[in-house]
């Protein structure tokens, strides 16, 4: 099928088709065209549009202290610098913090930002920000929320094969204690206003145990493959029955369901989260820990084409520490001893398995928190305050770290003032971090979706830092 006209982009039968597929999902076929000749506008502008074909969100729960990792201050007074030092990088003029040893050696790869900005101090509506790029709506309601990056390439159809397009891993400790509201609260998790046909599939279990299990995904000996065909046919006469009752909902758990019997009629479902597939010695290098296991898990789920996971820092359940990165007090004693080490291990061989694989120019990995911490050591910015030796939420500046995906490593976007508290220089904000990732993954500029109600909704009407990608 072409176009006669040599301005109107070619079509294939395989646009046709998705063209009718979108149109279930509120896309209309002027708008598909519409963003294929943003894309070929975009493409030749320049080569990173749609270079990746996946995304890891190494989403750091509790906001690290942006200043004791990738954007010290060792002029400043000794309240505000604290107590770590800055080391040289691969790349000469870029220098982080000294427990970041690995991730120096790979600094020729990372394109770390530090001027993001925004204005909200709670854990569990500032992660609407950073996972979606939209300030959080003014109620408690999670169904209310802006999608995830995540959910909405799912629904733009991205990914292949039976696994779920979009997948987030949350690891809670087998002994949960002081686990906070977190990990069933924080916004901008899920599809929000979307629906619940693209949540994520949530995995809470630990991939660092013994007994790591994610559902069954394998048929029961006594029903074949012929009978499971028979049921999957049986049900959608059901579900034809009832739509007209309650279309909605029946479309949701129609998702569900063909989801379900996909899985459990392909060989992916099951391999996909069998860790003991991998040899002792990568799973070694990943680290025996909830985190590295979850992004060796990720890497695997990458490799089999889902499109977007995002793997949550765990909580370790230890009482007296601080839990996640949310370091109010014992900020240097934690990041030095538990955290972070094995977020410098096993970001730095992610990025090496990637590259190793073949993976890492069609793989974006980025690395970031929902806030910072405050610039000087015990002061006091939300209810939650901080100790003599904790720092406290702050927003106005924090940082953020890419790589892989047709991003341009070895270089620093933006700059913090003298103490870290405020962008001086080329500010960020979340819109703009997502509309970047956007960008890498060929989402088209001003793309829209329509919401419950019909009416479209801009995806992500931020700017990409175009100096990352080129």
């Amino acid at each position: 099928m072409r176009s006669n006209s040599p301005n109107q982009p070619r079509l294939t039968r395989r646009d046709v088709l998705r063209a009718g597929s979108l149109g279930l999902l509120g896309l209309t076929w002027p708008e598909l065209l519409a963003g294929r000749a943003v894309a070929q506008t975009t493409r030749a502008a320049g080569a990173s549009f749609g270079r990746a074909k996946s995304c890891i969100l190494l989403y750091m729960w509790g906001g690290p202290a942006h200043q004791d990792t990738w954007d010290l201050k060792p002029d400043a007074p000794a309240e505000i610098r604290g107590e770590f030092q800055p080391i040289d990088t691969a790349v000469p003029g870029i220098r982080i913090c000294e427990h970041f040893p690995l991730l120096a050696q790979r600094a020729e790869r990372l394109a770390i930002v530090r001027s993001l900005t925004h204005t909200d101090v709670n854990h569990l509506t500032a992660t609407h920000f950073t996972l979606t790029g939209q300030p959080p709506p003014s109620t408690n309601d999670l169904a209310k929320d802006w999608p995830h990056i995540g959910a909405v390439l799912a629904r733009l159809g991205h990914g292949k094969g039976a696994l779920p397009p979009f997948v987030s891993l949350r690891p809670k400790p087998h002994q949960e204690n002081d686990v906070p509201r977190f990990v069933e609260e924080s916004h901008g998790q899920f599809a929000g206003w979307m629906g619940q046909a693209f949540n994520p599939l949530t995995i809470d279990a630990d991939p660092s145990y013994a007994g790591y299990h994610v559902g069954d995904f394998a048929l029961p000996p006594e029903i074949s493959t012929a009978r499971l065909g028979d049921r999957r046919t049986l049900l959608a006469d059901v579900n034809r029955r009832l739509e007209s009752q309650s279309p909605s909902v029946e479309r949701a758990m129609d998702h569900y369901y063909r989801r379900a019997f996909d899985l459990l009629s392909s060989a992916a479902g099951g391999s996909a989260f069998n860790l003991d597939e991998e040899p002792t010695t990568v799973r070694d290098r990943y680290g025996r820990h909830p985190h590295g296991q979850s992004v060796l898990q990720a890497r695997r789920l990458i490799e089999r084409g889902v499109p977007l996971v995002t793997v949550f820092w765990p909580s370790e359940g230890i009482k007296n520490v601080s839990v996640y990165w949310d370091t109010h007090s014992r900020n240097f004693i934690d990041l030095r001893e538990r955290l972070m080490p094995p977020a410098d291990q096993t970001f730095s061989v992610l990025l090496d398995d990637l590259a190793e694989r073949g993976l890492l120019d069609e793989t974006l990995v980025v690395w970031t928190g929902e806030f910072g911490r405050t610039p000087r050591v015990g002061q006091r910015n939300s209810d939650a305050g901080a100790g003599a030796d904790g720092r406290d939420h702050w927003p106005g500046c924090f940082s953020a770290v890419l790589a892989g995906g047709g991003t341009r490593g070895g270089q620093v976007y933006g700059a913090s003032d003298r103490h870290a508290a405020y962008p001086a220089a080329n500010p960020v904000a979340p819109v703009d971090l997502i509309a970047t990732v956007y960008h890498l993954l060929g989402v088209p500029p001003q793309a829209a979706i329509e919401d419950q109600q019909g009416r479209p909704q801009v995806v992500c009407p931020g700017t990409p830092i175009w100096e990352i990608v080129g």
